[in-house]
């Protein structure tokens, strides 16, 4: 049915990235893991059968896009509203709609952008109608609907999460944009593909973000004599701001530079760990996936020298998945000259090493049967768990009992070594294997 509207715009004011808006699902790009062939979402849409629903994701993914595919398909009524600019009153003129519609046997949905805006009381404005049937709920948030949602309406909604476009997907996107009547398709543009790839690795899975950069950049560029605008890296940099930095997120570079921090934090510079960090978060990696290799190094290199070195390492991470880029760029450097400084210890990556090798050459080593679970009568018969000592009833809290394998008896896979906190626990496993040798002796 005809789409209709609380909040009307001219379309002549629309930006390009409205302009350029998906019609159908196959102009849609990316979210291949709902839309793909035969995936739920996809076949909700085909058949018309939508159910109130909440499309979680960031922004410029496609999650008002997906409701107006849904509004040009569907045979219900689609009424579009705006959580940014609108209250109860106009909840309430909704409903009332709604409620006519439903009287005389016809469906609505109801679109609410940014639904995570509303508060509760807003919110369970809906929840009547809901229950009643006369609308199907779809809302659009970008933050977590576990939160933002209330419950009684998350629980009748199905979620869909959408994920941040690939870098692959937003050039699609842009050069469906250079080709599209309705964006540049009646101008000659030369662009190359380089450049397409930089605009999209600094729209970080941003759609929007992605078109509006490329409009802005062929604004901004000379046009030549026959009429044809040649979009040089020169105005790139200075559209978006800075440098297109020797750095690819696909190739052999993102592998050097990262590698470079951890080097240089395994090494002790951090001043050199920061330039590496910097060289990263300037040229658009994603702030998590070094906070995810820099948690890996803090037990790698790090280890139990410091054991607070993991602390910091998930504090960093948890830092930048709540706030983001740019803020989140002084928690990477607090982490980054922490493990810098901290004492290093690879102990715990070398001792895995040792039992990884054997776990994978000794696959068929049985199980200890002192140490096996015996929950029935016929597993204490075949003298399951038989001769178990129980830790805490000794008087050290420790026992002799053999836990390796027969074959693996004697093997030492951690090692600790003299530095930082670690000096404790070596001299603590020295103590544990005396005091396992004289009983062993006795």
């Amino acid at each position: 049915m005809k789409q209709e509207s609380l909040f009307n715009y001219n379309n002549s004011a629309k930006p390009l990235a409205a302009c350029l808006r998906p019609q159908s699902l196959d102009e849609f790009v990316g979210q291949t893991h709902l839309l793909g062939p035969g995936k739920i979402l996809r076949r909700l849409i085909d058949s018309d059968q939508v159910s109130s629903m909440i499309f979680w994701g960031p922004p410029g993914v496609g999650k008002t896009t997906l409701a107006q595919i849904i509004a040009n398909k569907t045979r219900a009524s689609f009424i579009n509203f705006s959580a940014v600019v609108s209250g109860i009153k106009e909840i309430r003129a909704v409903m009332q709609q709604a409620e006519q519609n439903h009287r005389f046997g016809e469906r609505t949905i109801v679109f609410v952008d940014e639904i995570h805006r509303f508060n509760k009381a807003q919110q369970d404005a809906f929840l009547p109608f809901v229950e009643g049937g006369s609308i199907i709920l779809i809302g659009a948030t970008t933050e977590n609907p576990s939160f933002e949602v209330n419950n009684a309406l998350l629980s009748r909604s199905k979620v869909f999460v959408l994920q941040p476009l690939t870098v692959e997907e937003l050039c699609e996107i842009l050069r469906r944009a250079l080709r599209d009547p309705r964006g540049f398709g009646g101008q000659k543009i030369k662009i190359t593909d380089d450049l397409l790839k930089i605009i999209a690795e600094f729209a970080n899975g941003d759609a929007r973000t992605a078109i509006s950069t490329l409009e802005m950049v062929i604004l901004n560029s000379e046009v030549g004599v026959d009429g044809t605008i040649e979009v040089s890296k020169t105005i790139l940099e200075q559209c978006i701001s800075r440098k297109s930095l020797l750095y690819d997120k696909n190739c052999e570079e993102h592998y050097n530079i990262i590698s470079a921090l951890h080097k240089s934090m395994r090494n002790s510079d951090p001043d050199a760990a920061i330039y590496w960090l910097a060289r990263m978060l300037e040229a658009g990696e994603d702030p998590l996936y070094i906070a995810r290799r820099v948690t890996r190094f803090a037990s790698e290199d790090v280890g139990l020298a410091d054991p607070r070195a993991l602390e910091i390492a998930i504090a960093a991470y948890q830092a930048c998945h709540f706030i983001g880029m740019p803020e989140c760029s002084v928690h990477l450097t607090q982490a980054v000259v922490y493990m810098s400084l901290a004492p290093k210890s690879n102990a715990l990556y070398v001792g895995y090493l040792r039992a990884q090798k054997d776990a994978t050459e000794h696959l068929a080593e049985p199980v200890p049967m002192i140490i096996r679970n015996a929950p029935t009568k016929l597993m204490k018969e075949l003298n399951y768990g038989k001769g178990y000592q129980y830790a805490h009833d000794a008087e050290e809290k420790l026992t002799n009992m053999q836990c390796l394998p027969d074959s693996l008896v004697g093997r030492e896979y951690y090692q600790p070594t003299d530095q930082g906190a670690e000096a404790k626990y070596k001299v603590r496993l020295e103590q544990i294997k005396a005091w396992k040798e004289k009983r062993s002796q006795q």
